[in-house]
């Protein structure tokens, strides 16, 4: 675990304990609606969770402090912060949450495209090398370090066959500045999620707006 990692647990070990139990499964509820059954036996359940944390603390804002835990952590005095955490903080607040595109690795070094940006990024001497495909989409948050970045945990694959729609998307949302992609990205994850459900159904009737399976 690095202190990037070390951080992000100290926070949500207070967010999601006894006092934020109700809001824990409200936002449970919200990431998870329409979504399918989380099944903790699935194959799948560790990356779920894994993107619904990412989101429950870098995205969603608390019910009772209109703030992301990531915000909101300075306002509850007995997490006390030393000089070095209150410095990841602030950069863990620049991170950047997009859809991206493999693009190569070399010498250990990941190459991608930040879609909605449409700029070329390197994510240096990165432990996670593996499962990623050109044909791809993917989802995650990087958090900026030196000319470099590291991934979050919360990794979202999108199928093949989702590209075209999701390139779709994102074409609208590069046009019109007041569309939010927190909210975008957070329904491709559910049609992710409903394609894994329902794999009898071609991947366009999931992937679509004309919200066949209604998403």
């Amino acid at each position: 675990m690095n202190e990037y990692e070390k951080v992000i647990e100290k926070i949500l070990n207070h967010f999601v304990g006894e006092a934020f139990k109700d809001e824990l499964a409200t936002a449970k509820s919200e990431f998870f609606a329409n979504a399918g059954t989380l099944d903790e036996n699935s194959e799948h359940f560790e990356s779920r969770m894994a993107q619904f944390y990412d989101w429950y603390f870098f995205t969603r804002e608390l019910l009772g402090y209109k703030q992301t835990p990531l915000e909101a952590c300075h306002l509850v005095r007995e997490l006390r912060f030393s000089e070095e955490e209150l410095n990841i903080i602030e950069i863990l607040k620049k991170h950047r949450h997009s859809l991206f595109e493999f693009i190569k690795i070399k010498n250990g070094d990941v190459y991608i495209k930040d879609l909605l940006a449409n700029k070329k990024l390197v994510v240096k001497a990165s432990p996670f090398v593996f499962g990623f495909d050109p044909d791809e989409v993917f989802e995650v948050r990087l958090i900026p370090v030196g000319d470099s970045f590291i991934f979050t945990r919360g990794f979202c694959f999108h199928p093949e066959s989702a590209k075209k729609f999701i390139l779709s998307e994102v074409k609208r949302h590069r046009k019109d500045p007041d569309l939010d992609p927190d909210v975008m990205m957070l329904r491709l994850i559910k049609m992710r999620y409903k394609f894994e459900q329902y794999k009898h159904v071609r991947p366009e009737m999931i992937y679509s707006n004309e919200g066949k399976l209604g998403i």
